[in-house]
């Protein structure tokens, strides 16, 4: 069975992969000559000078450059972060920068194109056949077959047509009339008109 500690010294140091992050405002704990300091690296460089300077006052110049040491260690620290703080800032003023001129070209190329447009709608319209002057339209009237499939709508605005008065029909005689009285002689067809 393994121990934990074999386990955790097998694991990678997990705050060594990771990025520091913005290191000019991260507090320190800072393990001087004098005992622990604590702050941000601005902090910890000014009162690494002060220890100096109070050092140098006391005519302790060991003391006072070890202390300048440890405050160049934060000074280096804070200029290399100041450093590629400034990088991303150029690197992002500079994509932005870019962004906006691609906006740009992309805003010109539309607004070319929409001055164009009427120009092709002009040029549409004068070459457009419905614009042009259109045929009469034929009538087939209301016998007449124009070949196309009537719809409910075209029926239902259509006017009824007036239709022709019928001729009463014929009564035929009854047979149950036991009565001899001669009856009207059904008329007789019309001939249809011979030609001549």
């Amino acid at each position: 069975m393994r121990s934990s500690k074999s386990r955790s010294r097998s694991k990678p140091n997990r705050n060594s992969s990771r990025n520091v992050g913005n290191i000019v405002n991260r507090v320190f704990d800072s393990s001087g000559p004098e005992g622990k300091v604590r702050g941000t690296p601005q902090q910890i460089i000014d009162k690494y000078n002060q220890l100096a300077r109070d050092a140098q006052l006391g005519n302790d110049r060991v003391a006072a450059e070890n202390f300048q040491q440890h405050a160049e260690h934060y000074l280096r620290m804070l200029s290399q972060a100041q450093r590629e703080q400034e990088a991303r800032r150029e690197q992002q003023e500079r994509e932005n920068r870019e962004r906006q001129a691609e906006r740009d070209r992309e805003r010109a190329a539309r607004q070319e194109r929409e001055a164009a447009q009427p120009a092709r709608k002009q040029d549409a319209v004068a070459t457009d056949p419905g614009s042009s002057e259109q045929p009469d339209v034929v009538d087939h009237g209301e016998e007449g077959d124009s070949g196309l499939v009537e719809t409910p709508e075209a029926k239902a605005e259509k006017p009824k047509r007036a239709s022709k008065p019928r001729k009463p029909r014929a009564r035929k005689p009854a047979a149950d009339d036991s009565s001899d009285a001669p009856k009207d002689p059904p008329p007789a067809p019309e001939a249809p008109e011979a030609a001549e």
